[in-house]
């Protein structure tokens, strides 16, 4: 829990991110009160040149630096706190994001079924200046990648063809959304259920600096 979410709140916190799991973590249940501002970032990252953890760590910062630029210019005064994230599912050595076709789908379920896998989901903290004078670009960035490991039962074709026809795995990491039917895939999970949802809450918690908000 937050300790001081009474100035969290009335700091204006930005969400840049438009994901329903990420706002209902940050406003349903945490109770922030942000603004959600979807990021233009468009996520043209090279894989090959990144561990996942630093992949997931980047595109946050970079969803994070594109809607603090955009909001600094439009209004002329920086927001005091901008919250980017990202999530992937990690098999092996290969990055599954959201898939683009029914094909994908059933490639990334078919590959899950029977076997472990990890969840790792990169957060960027850009605090606005809150010095007298202070410039938009005397931000203070501060991120971190949590990881957790899931894994699965072994999944019939059937059962496969079943999700995909339910929609649920359309715009989930991975093909899957453990806060719903995908939820009865896991046979057990090590680390933050939060993070595999797509935000670390207790680890948000514990990094969020209040002192650092301009109210």
């Amino acid at each position: 829990m937050i300790s001081d979410r009474a100035t969290v709140k009335a700091a204006h916190v930005i969400l840049a991110s438009g994901s329903p799991r990420r706002v209902e973590i940050i406003n349903d249940i945490l109770g922030l009160a942000a603004t959600v501002v979807p990021s233009n970032f468009p996520e043209d990252l090279d894989k090959s040149q990144y561990t996942p953890a630093a992949y997931v760590q980047e595109n946050a910062r970079q969803k994070a630096l594109e809607v603090y630029d955009r909001l600094t210019s439009e209004k002329g005064s920086s927001p005091s706190l901008v919250v980017g994230a990202d999530t992937v599912v990690v098999l092996g050595d290969a990055i599954l994001e959201k898939p683009k076709s029914t094909d994908a789908m059933r490639e990334m379920l078919s590959k899950l079924s029977g076997s472990s896998h990890e969840v790792c989901t990169g957060v960027a903290l850009i605090y606005g200046p809150t010095g007298a004078g202070s410039a938009a670009s005397d931000r203070h960035i501060e991120c971190f990648v949590e990881t957790t490991e899931v894994t699965f039962g072994t999944l019939s074709s059937e059962v496969i063809e079943a999700y995909i026809a339910s929609g649920e795995p359309m715009d989930k990491a991975g093909s899957y959304g453990i806060q719903g039917v995908g939820g009865s895939f896991v046979s057990g999970i090590r680390g933050c259920y939060h993070n595999v949802v797509g935000f670390p809450m207790h680890r948000f918690c514990t990094k969020l600096d209040a002192s650092r908000l301009r109210v």
